[in-house]
């Protein structure tokens, strides 16, 4: 089974490409560039959820092409994966979550009672759960807690938003701008998926020497060394027995 990972940006996409062993190649696909070794592809889509969906539909819609010395299968998960923001205490830096629910945390309506989600509104959703056995044995590899990660379109910079954040979703671990676009093509391509991220930075005022942003990437390396073979080997019917 083939492996397709999706961070934002390049710095993230290599660490988790420093985890694999073995030869890298580099495949073109439209819009982007999978860098692959053994049965993950990875690739850096861009930042926000708009940019996340994109790459992750072209890169599934390409039917993980064959290139030098690897065949072409299909893609069996995608993982959306990076660094992000926590709430903590309960995620300190440097650690690492696993999501058990991918949120659309901003995606609604402000009204004058406050924040509807779109789910409220009458379409849409706002909400996808991981496969649950999954979640549990990459957490148990890695160490992970788990949680709900929201996706936001704007990187909260307060301790109020921050605050609003957790009042509407209680128990979230963590924000990014990445996982709900990821979840959205891959659920319209029917390929189960998942969320991983390292903690480089707490929700609220921003604080760039507070940041640990080195120290979040090699967790991610980390974290990707540990669950490879929990990926890779994964199946699905894993879910419908448990």
């Amino acid at each position: 089974m083939r492996v397709l990972v999706v961070t934002a940006v390049p710095v993230e996409r290599d660490a988790v490409t420093r985890a694999f062993g073995g030869a890298e190649e580099r495949v073109a696909v439209p819009g982007a560039e999978l860098h692959r070794r053994g049965a993950f592809d990875v690739l850096a889509g861009g930042a926000g959820p708009a940019a996340a969906a994109a790459a992750t539909a072209f890169a599934l819609a390409s039917g993980a092409p064959a290139s030098g010395a690897s065949a072409s299968a299909p893609y069996g998960l995608v993982v959306s994966a990076g660094i992000g923001g926590a709430f903590t205490p309960v995620t300190p830096l440097g650690s690492l979550i696993v999501a058990d629910g991918i949120v659309a945390a901003d995606l609604g309506a402000e009204t004058a009672d406050g924040f509807l989600p779109v789910t409220a509104l009458g379409f849409g959703r706002d909400r996808f759960t991981p496969p649950p056995a999954l979640v549990r044995a990459v957490a148990a590899a890695t160490g992970a807690a788990a949680g709900p990660v929201l996706t936001v379109s704007t990187v909260t910079g307060s301790a109020e938003r921050a605050g609003a954040l957790l009042a509407a979703h209680p128990g979230a671990l963590a924000e990014a701008m990445e996982g709900f676009g990821v979840a959205e093509a891959a659920a319209r391509a029917d390929v189960p998926v998942l969320e991983v991220r390292a903690v480089s930075n707490a929700v609220g005022p921003r604080d760039r020497d507070a940041w640990r942003i080195g120290d979040a990437l090699a967790a991610l390396t980390d974290a990707f060394g540990k669950a490879a073979p929990v990926l890779e080997g994964w199946n699905s019917h894993e879910d419908l027995e448990g």
